[in-house]
């Protein structure tokens, strides 16, 4: 059964539209609700954390209502991380936990992540399950007057975040001696994750991106907007940057230089450092589709399998989970590691990545940069109506792209599964190839609109 609302990474979309709207989120906490309420005899809970976009006082209030209305308590956090909401899931033994954000797209955006009792994703049956009840009578089984649920804030959420986050830090060693600007994207870790890193030892952290407004969130700084990281740490003189999106669960880094490192090449240093230490729980990681053919033929010559999935963070968990390995991630910065968090988590990724920089006592520009990229080339086109990938001239077009490109590299093209976008994707050794295969089918697509 195909999904109304639920799409790669939970619910997203304008706020105050559509599935954003009060009245269908007030549906989605009462069906949401329903859902979990399965054992009798005991009180039912439900976190809620949000990131700092305007829209989300909107938006808590009415979760706050559906849940409350079929009988659950709910504790409110305020603004964390979203591994922090999958975390505190486990930790307070909640029945559900629910992160309000629209992660990396800009204010007007926002949107709602589930996450069961034990701290991870809803599955697609899950998620098809509620929807079933979105559209069903939600006037039945609601809680007596007696009955209702009971919501009150939870103060120090974000202290136990940080916490449980300096702990997968290795104890024998510090932060001591270290500059570093960390983004946070004015969003969800803007008081955490300077605090953490200032905890651990760092001897000077300069923040940017910590003071949001409410439409500020992703706009000019964090993991997607990377200049401003990039001047900070030119001028500060700093030895490494590090950038969160609006929920800080993906991450991107700089060096001492400027260079902004993709998640590709983190992914490249740590499995080699876990493998050096024996940490890897199998010989490989796993990636999506979108990660570049230089991190596949690098993780191959150190005997190292790439194990590609779907696009979205949510079937890496699931391919990591099901195959057991430990490290897995996307090239946007979704870094997995399962020993230490159920979901991403930006904060914890970087904390192993300086641990890998301390250990080699190197600049962070001899460490971060594993591999050489193939080059590679991404376009989106934006649409309306109808998905152009459905049309059999678009079909076509593709399949004569991917003849062109034959041996010699890579073509994916994917609708985004967040925004109304088709991602036309092409990578190869022959850069001039690469760019005319990519421009020419983006253009194609849309001028098929």
């Amino acid at each position: 059964m195909p999904k109304k609302y639920f799409g790669t990474d939970g619910i997203r979309g304008l706020a105050n539209h559509g599935s954003m709207e009060p009245k269908n989120v007030l549906r989605l906490g009462m069906a949401a609700g329903k859902y979990f309420l399965r054992e009798h005899g005991r009180r039912h809970s439900v976190v809620i954390g949000k990131d700092t976009r305007l829209s989300g006082y909107m938006i808590e209030p009415a979760l706050v209502a559906g849940f409350t209305a079929v009988g659950m308590d709910v504790r409110l956090f305020g603004p964390l991380p979203t591994p922090g909401v999958a975390m505190m899931t486990r930790s307070l033994r909640a029945d559900l936990g629910v992160m309000i954000t629209a992660s990396h797209n800009k204010f007007y955006d926002n949107g709602i992540k589930l996450f069961g009792p034990d701290g991870k994703k809803l599955s697609d049956e899950a998620e098809v399950e509620i929807e079933k009840l979105m559209q069903a009578d939600l006037s039945e089984g609601l809680a007596t007057a007696e009955g209702l649920g009971r919501a009150k804030r939870y103060d120090n959420a974000q202290a136990r975040y940080i916490e449980i986050v300096k702990a997968t830090f290795p104890r024998r060693i510090t932060l001591n001696g270290l500059k570093i600007v960390v983004d946070c994207a004015n969003g969800a870790a803007y008081r955490t994750a300077p605090e953490t890193l200032w905890e651990l030892g760092a001897q000077e952290v300069i923040a940017i991106g910590v003071t949001p407004d409410g439409t500020n969130i992703n706009a000019g700084c964090g993991s997607t907007d990377t200049g401003a990281l990039s001047a900070a740490v030119l001028e500060h003189k700093a030895d490494v940057g590090i950038a969160l999106d609006g929920d800080a669960d993906r991450l991107i880094m700089c060096d001492e230089k400027g260079k902004i490192i993709d998640g590709d090449q983190l992914l490249a240093l740590i499995a080699i450092g876990w493998k050096q230490t024996q940490r890897l729980s199998r010989d490989g990681i796993v990636a999506t589709v979108m990660s570049n053919l230089g991190l596949e033929r690098f993780l191959q010559d150190e005997k190292l399998e790439l194990i590609r999935t779907a696009v979205g963070d949510r079937h890496v968990a699931a391919r990591m989970c099901q195959d057991g390995y430990n490290i897995g991630g996307e090239q946007s910065g979704h870094l997995l590691m399962t020993d230490f968090c159920t979901t991403g988590d930006g904060t914890i990724a970087a904390l192993q990545i300086l641990a890998e920089i301390i250990r080699k006592d190197k600049p962070a520009s001899e460490v971060l940069d594993q591999f050489t990229p193939v080059p590679q080339i991404l376009k989106n086109v934006r649409y309306s109506g109808q998905n152009p990938l459905e049309l059999s001239t678009v079909q076509s077009a593709i399949k004569d792209a991917t003849a062109q490109m034959g041996k010699h590299g890579r073509l994916l093209v994917r609708a985004s599964g967040t925004e109304p976008l088709i991602r036309v994707m092409a990578e190869g050794d022959d850069p001039a190839m690469v760019k005319n295969v990519t421009d020419g089918l983006a253009s194609f697509i849309e001028n098929a609109l």
